[in-house]
């Protein structure tokens, strides 16, 4: 990929915070309802798990065919009524964390889907990072065990929304920064990162982490987030952000289901790298 010039003008954003359930119906509806709110954003980020939240086997029965890229997914009631909404509000739709389906039955895919303004599919990056924890409330968690993870070499995915090159990734990935320094060294301005972080997690180092991968990639961030009480009694952080390139948090949501927009300005990017130019200082 060629690097990517500066953006000349602003990007507006929204950034949807869901309480995703196991009925793909109630999803999208609550998908929809949010998308009217933020009607006149570019791009629709919405969090991992956005069609379907639930146990394993629920899951497995819920993943949906990889659709092609360059094309509206032709299978998939999920994925075809995401490339509808992105055509009607004329607006990309990157969906974080939806389940498609591979050779192995027992381990869908957890893949980033972005589909262009005209409902087609730009891109998808397979997680590569895959959320295997004890954690110190007694909760385990092992997607390993149903999921079947991306390559760290092949998934440094981005895709170009009007100048604004923009890196996709998942959750647990916002602890690797290796693969933001990747998405970086491909040009981009911005990183996208849906998520369902749990509770323990979230409220010591959501922030924290989202924040860092800003600042040292001198990169807008956006963070669509999961929030509240799912199917299994599985409790996620919420907080879904935007963060800008120096790290400073910009637009939050607050409890509950919700959207905030922003606009992310090429002119704070140009001076935060002008300002502190660590990406040109960087040795290897």
């Amino acid at each position: 990929m060629s690097p990517a010039p500066m953006p000349t003008a602003s990007l507006e954003v929204a950034v949807f915070q869901l309480n995703a359930q196991d009925s793909l119906q109630q999803n999208l509806e609550a998908i929809a309802r949010l998308a009217d709110r933020a009607n006149g954003a570019r791009l629709f980020s919405l969090p991992e798990g956005c069609l379907f939240m639930g146990d394993v086997e629920k899951k497995r029965a819920s993943a949906e065919p990889a659709p092609k890229l360059g094309e509206a997914p032709a299978e998939g009631h999920g994925l075809r009524a995401l490339s509808e909404l992105a055509r009607t509000h004329h607006a990309w739709v990157c969906a974080g964390g939806v389940a498609l389906r591979t050779d192995d039955h027992a381990r869908p895919l957890n893949a980033h889907v972005a589909f262009d303004d005209t409902g087609k599919v730009a891109a998808i990056y397979r997680k590569v990072h895959l959320f295997d924890v004890d954690l110190a409330d007694g909760t385990s968690h092992r997607e390993s065990d149903s999921t079947f993870a991306g390559d760290p070499h092949e998934d440094v995915v981005t895709i170009d929304v009007d100048g604004f090159r923009l890196g996709l990734a998942i959750c647990y990935d916002v602890r690797f920064p290796e693969h933001f320094r990747r998405l970086v060294d491909r040009g981009a301005h911005g990183l996208l990162v849906p998520a369902a972080f749990t509770v323990p997690t979230g409220k010591d180092h959501w922030h924290v982490l989202l924040r860092a991968r800003a600042i040292e990639s001198q990169c807008w961030l956006l963070a669509a987030a999961q929030w509240g009480r799912h199917p299994g009694n599985r409790l996620t952080y919420g907080k879904s952000l935007v963060a800008d390139p120096w790290g400073d948090v910009v637009a939050q949501v607050s409890d509950g289901e919700g959207v905030v927009r922003a606009s992310l300005d090429p002119k704070r990017l140009v001076d935060v790298r002008a300002q502190l130019p660590s990406l040109r200082h960087r040795r290897s």
